[in-house]
């Protein structure tokens, strides 16, 4: 069966006259006629009682109409569908993120897709660190990474979201740690412990180029794979460590101490990463809501 015999069953069905069913199609009767006959023999069945008088549906166009009318009720659904994707209303949008205040904007940019958008499936990975950000951006793993690089990539479109301080994060009982703030050379003797050393580890890198700018390799003692397990290497004496501002404002450890950085690297930047070439209506519309909830910094 074709869309437009249903529609013509539909139309003649539900006016019960073949002259006022061929105006609502405007379509003249003949052409609606030989529609009609052309449906009734391809299901080897009869759908009308016809005479100079009235139109009847018979036993098997009584049957055929409730299924007559699912078929059309999900095609307007499909066009509807099909319309509200080429809008960016639909779609699955994949994020890569890592970081106590990637969390929070993650969570502040999910509510308002959420509310707006509720046909866009949003996708959340929270383990996806600098590198691994990337290999998944760039293999289609992902669509978008929250991410700290240095250095965008090639083929990597990108909008800053948030500018970061650098802090040191010391030991509460430190020497230093009753400081108003700190320079990287007071703390070259002093062990170091860091992120992982992948690559395009912006905060590892940044303490790497802090202490060569400085005069001092950074004598760095043991790696932790996120900043909260930082935090607690730290707090246990383990070392010292560089981060920013953010992971300063959401670890509450009485046994840390944050010390604002000066004289050496001044802010990290935190950026949406998307594909150049990926021309989704989803992802276009969901980086257009993320301008409304994480705007670029002045």
């Amino acid at each position: 069966m074709e869309i437009s015999q249903i529609t013509a069953f539909l139309a003649v069905a539900e006016e019960l006259h073949f002259g006022r069913a061929a105006q609502r199609l405007h379509s003249a009767q003949p052409p609606l006629s030989r529609t009609i006959r052309q449906l009734e023999k391809q299901l080897g069945a009869t759908l009308f009682e016809r005479n100079t008088r009235n139109v009847r549906l018979t036993p098997a166009g009584e049957a055929l109409l409730g299924p007559a009318r699912e078929i059309l009720d999900a095609c307007r659904l499909a066009e509807i569908a099909v319309a509200a994707a080429g809008r960016g209303q639909v779609g699955r949008v994949r994020i890569g993120f890592a970081g106590v205040s990637s969390h929070l904007l993650i969570g502040r940019w999910a509510k308002l897709v959420r509310h707006t958008h509720p046909g866009i499936e949003f996708v959340l990975d929270s383990s996806a660190f600098a590198s691994e950000a990337l290999n998944k951006l760039l293999d289609g793993t992902l669509d978008i990474g929250l991410v700290r690089w240095i250095f965008t990539p090639p083929g990597i479109a990108s909008r800053v979201i948030l500018n970061e301080d650098f802090v040191v994060a010391l030991p509460a009982d430190h020497p230093l740690a009753a400081r108003a703030d700190i320079r990287i050379e007071e703390l070259a003797s002093e062990p170091w412990v860091t992120l992982p050393a992948d690559p395009g580890s912006a905060l590892r890198d940044s303490l790497q180029r802090a202490a060569h700018d400085a005069g001092f390799t950074p004598r760095i003692v043991q790696s932790a794979p996120d900043s909260m397990a930082l935090m607690a290497l730290v707090s246990a004496e383990v070392g010292c460590a560089l981060t920013v501002s953010s992971v300063a404002e959401n670890v509450n450890n009485p046994d840390v101490v944050f010390l604002p950085l000066t004289g050496g690297p001044s802010t990290l930047q935190l950026r949406i990463a998307w594909r150049a070439d990926d021309d989704s209506a989803a992802l276009r519309e969901v980086l257009r809501l993320s301008e409304e909830a994480l705007p670029t910094p002045e």
